[in-house]
């Protein structure tokens, strides 16, 4: 009885996995999800002699597999395309985006000045992220909007921006970044990006000294 109990677990854990995966709006964490409902799926159906199911999911999890490889080892072009002052495609970008935009960045608020520092990262071509940031002195930004669009949140854009184009700020004059975490999870992904907590006016900032690379 014990027996089927633990597989009747394992097959209901295996379904909720993979319909959990097909929530996903990244690419690569419904396949990461897929891979492990697939490799559960293909437990469960041996386990109770499905072989169908078994060799079925196995041969999913095998798909899973080469398509995350392929993903994670072949080279992709990144760019950075500065934003005009004028630009109607921005306006679109933040209207059409504007829900998950204040989910993130709650305090986000577009003003435009000549102090501002913005472009978007193309990412095979395709605008997946966009930057915005102020000027706070003549050394140090302030990030207002690091924002990229869900199907693309795997970090690959922010390691691009924060470790790769250091020299894109450093030629504009700046030696450090400053950024507001709005929960845990974007503290993590700043810290992740190279940010340490710093004390700065009475309250706690995230900042990346970029002279540090």
């Amino acid at each position: 009885m014990l027996v089927i109990n633990w597989l009747e677990w394992l097959g209901y854990l295996s379904s909720v996995i993979v319909a959990v995966s097909l929530l996903m709006s990244s690419i690569v964490k419904l396949r990461w999800y897929n891979l492990l409902g697939s490799i559960l799926f293909s437990i469960y159906g041996f386990a109770i002699h499905a072989f169908p199911v078994g060799f079925l999911n196995g041969f999913m999890a095998l798909v899973n597999i080469y398509y995350l490889v392929k993903m994670h080892s072949e080279k992709e072009y990144f760019k950075l395309m500065d934003i005009s002052v004028d630009s109607n495609y921005l306006k679109y970008f933040l209207e059409f985006y504007q829900e998950d935009i204040k989910r993130l960045f709650p305090y986000f608020k577009h003003n435009y000045n000549s102090d501002t520092v913005s472009f978007y990262v193309l990412r095979n071509l395709i605008p997946a992220g966009i930057f915005i940031a102020n000027k706070i002195d003549e050394e140090n930004l302030r990030i207002e909007l690091d924002f990229v669009v869900p199907e693309y949140r795997d970090f690959k854009i922010g390691k691009y921006i924060f470790t790769e184009q250091t020299n894109y700020f450093l030629q504009l004059g700046y030696k450090q970044l400053w950024a507001e975490a709005f929960n845990e999870k974007h503290e993590n992904y700043l810290k992740r990006m190279g940010f340490i907590t710093t004390e700065k006016d009475g309250g706690r900032i995230m900042v990346k000294h970029l002279t540090d690379q």
